[in-house]
């Protein structure tokens, strides 16, 4: 079983030589610190930067340079910053070539919900329901059950969603599942996990075709 570093390792594998990624707040955040050395990639943040590096080393923070969750952050030779106008243009305009997101609920059908819980306060949606209207490639980090043992990949989201049939890919601490038309297809499991377990902690409808490998580091 992983933890949410190991999701962000596993995720990190996914990222290739020139993309633009967009990170959201979470798990997904981790993900800069584990790209390979050997390829160039963006790291984009809807709050206006591009450029974004690992996490700052205990001392080395600068309080003026966050990520959208308002975490220190660093930045790489050549970043910028910009008003988040020209973010969201970018967003939209689907420059961005992958985006990875935490969730409270993914649906078989692809379906994400990870904005509000009813009855809680919350500002606003911000900028997830533009990151997943415009992203043609959507990669889901998340815990696969709650806290109370629930599984949080179902037949049908419960909660208010943020999108609809967007996600394609989702990575959590027991296993790799892509989304099908016919629901989620088992990919990889996390070391140590089995195909039970996994069937176990999923509401919705789980694929498992052939023998599973264990996900690879």
């Amino acid at each position: 079983m992983l933890d949410k570093i190991g999701i962000a390792k596993r995720i990190a594998k996914e990222v290739q030589d020139g993309y633009y990624v967009n990170l959201g707040i979470g798990i997904p955040t981790l993900v800069a610190n584990y790209v390979r050395d050997d390829i160039e990639v963006e790291f984009q943040s809807e709050n206006g930067v591009l450029g974004m590096g690992p996490f700052p080393f205990e001392g080395e923070e600068d309080a003026d340079v966050i990520n959208a969750g308002k975490q220190t952050i660093t930045t790489l030779p050549g970043a910028s910053f910009f008003d988040s106008a020209l973010s969201f243009s970018m967003i939209r305009g689907q420059h961005v070539d992958l985006t990875i997101l935490g969730a409270m609920e993914v649906s078989e059908d692809g379906d994400i919900a990870n904005w509000k819980i009813p009855g809680r306060m919350v500002k606003g949606m911000g900028g997830a329901m533009d990151l997943v209207a415009s992203a043609e490639n959507i990669i889901v980090a998340m815990m696969h059950t709650n806290k109370n043992g629930e599984s949080k990949l179902l037949k049908k989201c419960a909660l208010p969603l943020t999108g609809v049939g967007c996600v394609k890919k989702i990575i959590t601490n027991l296993a790799v599942i892509e989304i099908t038309e016919k629901g989620f297809k088992l990919l990889e499991r996390a070391p140590g996990v089995s195909v039970d377990e996994i069937k176990n902690a999923t509401e919705g409808t789980l694929i498992v075709e052939g023998d599973i490998p264990e996900m690879q580091f």
